[in-house]
C-alpha cells in the first residue's frame, strides 16, 4: 500500500492554479456533443470524472468504461439514450453496487430502450439509443441531483421536449440551476414554471466557445488550509474563481467566514474568473449548525476543519453521502476516530460532534476509499497536527490530479512510502 506522510509549514504563502471545475465540464462536454461537436469547451477539468467522458463521447466504443465515474454513469445514460447505436455503459465493482434505478425508470418512461446487464437496478447497462418523443415525467426531488441534471440536458433533443416536475424535498438545488444556468447560455430554452417543475422546450443547443470556470470545491481544500494554519500572516491566492459563481460549493467562502477566513476578490465589478486572495482573522464561532442539503461534497471538509479547530457541530442534509465513492458518513466516523474524534451520525443524513474525544491512532494513517475527498479532506489536518499519513493517495485523480503537486509547492513536505 502506498502512503504520503504530509508535513506541514509555518506559514502558508502560495500562489494556487486551481483545477478547472469538475461540475461544469461534465456538463459543458454532454451539451458540447449534443449540440453537433464542433468547438470543445475550454479549460477542460484534466480530472478523471470529465477524461471517460471526453473518451466516450469522441470514441463512442460498444462498451463504455466509465471506471468510479459517478457523474459520466449518470449523465452518459441519458445521452446514449438519444444517440443512435448500442452501447454497454460499466464502470468498477463499486460503481456496480450505486443505484441507477431511478434514472433508468425515468428514461424508460420517455421510451428509451435501456436493459441491465448485470443486477437489476444497478450498472452495467445495455443501451440502445432511438429518438425520444419527451413529454412530462415526475421524479423524486431527493435523489441525486445528477440524475435529474442527466434527464434536463438531453430535454431540447426530445420531440416534444420536456416538463418535469421534482416531488418532495429537492436537493443539492444548485447543480439543478448550474444545469439550467449552462443549457440556456447554450442556447436551450429551459426555466423553472413553478417551484418543483422545470420546462425546456424542444429547440436544440447551439455550437459555442465556452471557458470552464476554475473548481470551488478545490478550493474549498485550501480554506480549510487557512482556517486550521495559525500564523497571522498566512495568504493563499487561488486562480480562475468567479464572484457569484452557479457552483454549489462556491458556499464554502460563506461557511469558512464563520471560521475566521476572509475572502478577497480582485474586482467586484468583473463577472470574468479571477484571482480571489484568503486570509484568517483568527475569529471562529464556537458552534455550527449548518443544512448541507445543497453542497454535501462540501462535508466532509467541515467535519475535518470543525473538529481540528474544536467547533462542535450538527450537520444536516447528509443523505447522499451514503451512495458516494464510499459511505463517506461511516468513513468519516472512523477516521475521525484515527484523530481523536468521536463523531456521531443520526437518520442516516447528520452528523454531530459535541466535543467527544478518544485516544488517536494517527499512525495507522487516514484510509481513503477510493474516495478523492477522503484524502483532500484530511490532508490539511497536518497543519493541526504537524503531520499527517494519508493511505492510497492517488485517489485524487478523480478531481484535483496535481493536488499533491500544489501542496508540495506551499511549503508541504511529502514523504512517499511504499
Amino acid at each position: 500500500m502506498m502512503q504520503y506522510k504530509i508535513t506541514a509549514p509555518s506559514k502558508l504563502n502560495a500562489t494556487v492554479a486551481l483545477p478547472a471545475s469538475k461540475s461544469i465540464s461534465n456538463r459543458a462536454l454532454i451539451i458540447y456533443a449534443l449540440s453537433g461537436g464542433h468547438i470543445l469547451p475550454q479549460n477542460l477539468s484534466d480530472c478523471d470524472d470529465t477524461e471517460v467522458i471526453i473518451n466516450a463521447i469522441r470514441y463512442m466504443p460498444e462498451v463504455i468504461d466509465i471506471k468510479a465515474a459517478g457523474t459520466a454513469m449518470r449523465f452518459m445514460t441519458a445521452y446514449l439514450s438519444v444517440m443512435r447505436g448500442t452501447h454497454v455503459l460499466t464502470g468498477t465493482e463499486r460503481m456496480k453496487k450505486r443505484p441507477i434505478k431511478i434514472l433508468v425508470e425515468a428514461l424508460r418512461t420517455l421510451g428509451a430502450d435501456i436493459e441491465y446487464a448485470g443486477e437489476e437496478g444497478y450498472p452495467p447497462l445495455s443501451i440502445t439509443g432511438r429518438k425520444l418523443t419527451g413529454g412530462s415525467l415526475e421524479m423524486a426531488g431527493s435523489v441525486s441531483s445528477q440524475y435529474i441534471s442527466a434527464m434536463l440536458m438531453i430535454g431540447p433533443m426530445l420531440d416534444r421536449g420536456l416538463e418535469l416536475r421534482l416531488t418532495g424535498d429537492i436537493i443539492s438545488r444548485p447543480y439543478i440551476d448550474l444545469t439550467l444556468y449552462m443549457m440556456n447560455e447554450a442556447g436551450a430554452e429551459a426555466e423553472w414554471t413553478a417551484p418543483d417543475t422545470i420546462n425546456i422546450k424542444p429547440k436544440p443547443y447551439k455550437t459555442r466557445e465556452y471557458l470552464i470556470e476554475n473548481d470551488w470545491s478545490g478550493a474549498s481544500y485550501w480554506y480549510e488550509m487557512m482556517a486550521l494554519n495559525d500564523h497571522p500572516d498566512s495568504k493563499i491566492m487561488l486562480t480562475g474563481l468567479k464572484d457569484g459563481s452557479k457552483q454549489g460549493d462556491s458556499v464554502a467562502r460563506y461557511i469558512f467566514s464563520m471560521l475566521g477566513v476572509k475572502t478577497a476578490f480582485e474586482s467586484k465589478k468583473s463577472r470574468k474568473p479571477q484571482t480571489v486572495t484568503i486570509t484568517t482573522n483568527g475569529r471562529c464561532l464556537p458552534r455550527l449548525e449548518y443544512d448541507f442539503i445543497n453542497s454535501p461534497d462540501l462535508a466532509q471538509t467541515f467535519v475535518v476543519t470543525c473538529a481540528a479547530k474544536g467547533v462542535r457541530f450538527h450537520f444536516t442534509g447528509l443523505a447522499t453521502l451514503k451512495i458516494k465513492e464510499t459511505d463517506r458518513i461511516e468513513a468519516l466516523k472512523k477516521e475521525m476516530r484515527k484523530l481523536g474524534y468521536v463523531i456521531e451520525s443520526r437518520n442516516d443524513s447528520e452528523l454531530i460532534w459535541d466535543g467527544k474525544t478518544c485516544e488517536p491512532q494517527m499512525e495507522l494513517g487516514i484510509d481513503t476509499y477510493e474516495d478523492h475527498r477522503m484524502a483532500l479532506a484530511f490532508a490539511p489536518y497536518a497543519l493541526k497536527s504537524g503531520e499527517i499519513i494519508i493511505n492510497n493517495p492517488l485517489v485524487v485523480t478523480k478531481s484535483y490530479p496535481h493536488f499533491w503537486e500544489d501542496l508540495a509547492e506551499a511549503g508541504f513536505t511529502i514523504e512517499v512510502r511504499e
